[in-house]
């Protein structure tokens, strides 16, 4: 392989998530029952909790534009962040930013369930690498407040900084009134908080770079 390719310039945490990622999702096309079953993050109570779960559901993905999406964004974004926190650190901060989102979901899950909420609950799993990458859109955002993004559809450009506030309120009223069913819009809303608080401390504290 060219030493000069663009696969070959992407930081190393980031370019074996998305291997992981990627093999991953290959697995559970061929034994989705196992592979869910396993490793996608159901409640405590739920007969199909893993200890694990809130680690590997960050790696589990539910169709094939689920993780495109992901891996593309983590792809964009996890380049410029890893290499302003370094590769160690960046690694601390992406699995810190997955089980901030693991807990908040959690957290509002036990919330429904305590306040009269189905106890079917306990069989829906959450999957996904949003959160963590929720987290590493604040901290881009952070670092390039003013840098303009673009979307492809609409095709609306806006600095950075907007679009994060942008996303963070439509996950946060799309969560409260359960409109987009099947979106974990609370564990997006817990890895943009812990990748905040991460970002802010190491800010603060002059501990950012190694």
């Amino acid at each position: 392989m060219n030493q000069n390719s663009f696969w070959n310039t992407i930081p190393p945490v980031t370019k074996n998530i998305i291997v992981i990622n990627v093999i991953v999702f290959v697995a559970t096309l061929l034994n989705e029952n196992l592979m869910v079953g396993n490793f996608a993050m159901f409640f405590p109570t739920s007969p199909y909790f893993r200890w694990w779960q809130p680690l590997t559901h960050m790696f589990m993905h539910g169709g094939i534009w689920h993780i495109f999406f992901n891996m593309y964004t983590l792809l964009i974004f996890g380049i410029a962040v890893e290499r302003i926190l370094g590769s160690k650190r960046f690694l601390i901060f992406y699995f810190a930013c997955g089980l901030g989102a693991a807990a908040l979901h959690l957290a509002v899950t036990w919330f429904q369930l305590a306040h009269g909420g189905s106890v079917s609950l306990l069989g829906v799993p959450m999957l996904g690498a949003s959160g963590a990458i929720y987290g590493v859109l604040i901290a881009y955002a952070m670092f390039y407040p003013d840098s303009i993004l673009t979307l492809i559809f609409p095709p609306i450009s806006l600095k950075a900084k907007w679009f994060i506030l942008i996303f963070a309120g439509i996950e946060l009223v799309t969560g409260i009134f359960g409109t987009l069913d099947g979106i974990a819009h609370f564990a997006h809303l817990g890895g943009m908080i812990v990748g905040w608080l991460l970002i802010t401390f190491w800010k603060r504290s002059r501990r950012l770079y190694y």
